[in-house]
């Protein structure tokens, strides 16, 4: 099968597209034809894995020295299962799904940047819901369960004020639908360009970082959400670290470990399914085009998702 292989950290001049061995689904296992999958800024941290010594010591235990010890990366598919293990109950020869290969910490799996995978069936696998395309559902995991996370440490109630900083990410656009959901009043801060795009998701207020004078427009707020780390700043969002009400939260995407429960997965695919919330796709790319997508994501400015679209 094709596939993309990372030869080594550093520059997206690392992926190249190899002929490797297609898997086989053990016991448990189902094996998914990729119809997509993405390229989320988290793949980028990993390729690259320009971190300062020590936090770059700790992850190459965790991923591997020198290069990635699973060569294939990517942890977000959608396709269609076409083989499976003898203990296999929940999912048929045929059935279109999407997965997540990630269920903690220390229980993940890379492998997506490939035309098959193979994932436990008792991992963050669901039937793909009939409205949205294999593209948009390779769009929804990684988005959407780190929204979940951040808004997990929130009880938001009906008409509490929430700032979510990064609006426009892949990561925002699902925190802004997901905290309407919740019965948020959501303030969004993005690009000037993307104003019209957070709007459309449901942001009552929205603020552009980029003009001079934008933290005036700052007020008090419950929960102010930071969608995108310490990868990114701005007068702004220092501003914003100190907005809240008494008692008010500020929350970071890079605090603490973000948890990927199979519950949450679930309950993000209910919400796809009722057409609740809807991934936000920046551009496509082919398979072969993996390192123009890497770089794309590494400029930082994308708008929601960048999909991989793998066609056999």
């Amino acid at each position: 099968m094709k596939a993309i292989k990372c030869l080594k950290y550093g520059g997206s001049e690392n992926l190249v597209l190899a002929d490797v061995e297609q898997p086989n689904p053990k016991s448990n296992e189902v094996l998914i034809k990729i119809k997509a999958t993405s390229v989320t800024t988290s793949d980028v941290l990993i390729r690259r894995l320009d971190e300062p010594l020590i936090p770059k010591f700790i992850l190459q235990i965790i991923f591997g020295f020198g290069k990635p010890r699973n060569p294939i990366l990517g942890m977000v598919s959608s396709g269609q299962v076409v083989a499976k293990g003898e203990k296999v109950t929940s999912f048929q020869i045929g059935d279109e799904v999407f997965a997540y290969g990630s269920v903690s910490t220390t229980n993940h799996r890379f492998g997506s940047y490939a035309e098959y995978i193979c994932l436990p069936e008792d991992w963050n696998i669901a039937l793909k819901p009939a409205n949205i395309s294999h593209n948009e559902a390779a769009a929804a995991p990684y988005g959407g369960l780190l929204a979940m996370h951040l808004l997990s440490k929130t009880s938001i109630q009906k008409g509490d004020e929430l700032l979510i900083y990064g609006a426009s990410g892949s990561i925002g656009t699902m925190a802004v639908q997901l905290a309407k959901i919740a019965g948020a009043n959501v303030i969004a801060v993005c690009s000037g360009k993307n104003v019209d795009l957070v709007k459309s998701l449901g942001s009552d207020l929205v603020i552009d970082y980029t003009l001079q004078g934008a933290e005036k427009q700052l007020s008090t707020y419950k929960y102010v959400l930071d969608a995108v780390g310490n990868s990114k700043s701005s007068l702004l969002k220092e501003k914003s670290k100190k907005a809240l009400n008494v008692n008010g939260i500020y929350i970071s995407i890079d605090t603490g470990v973000p948890k990927t429960l199979r519950s949450a997965f679930i309950q993000l695919k209910n919400y796809l399914a009722a057409g609740k919330i809807k991934p936000v796709i920046d551009r496509v790319f082919p398979l072969e085009k993996m390192a123009e997508a890497h770089d794309y994501v590494e400029l930082g400015h994308k708008r929601g998702n960048v999909i991989i679209s793998i066609s056999l």
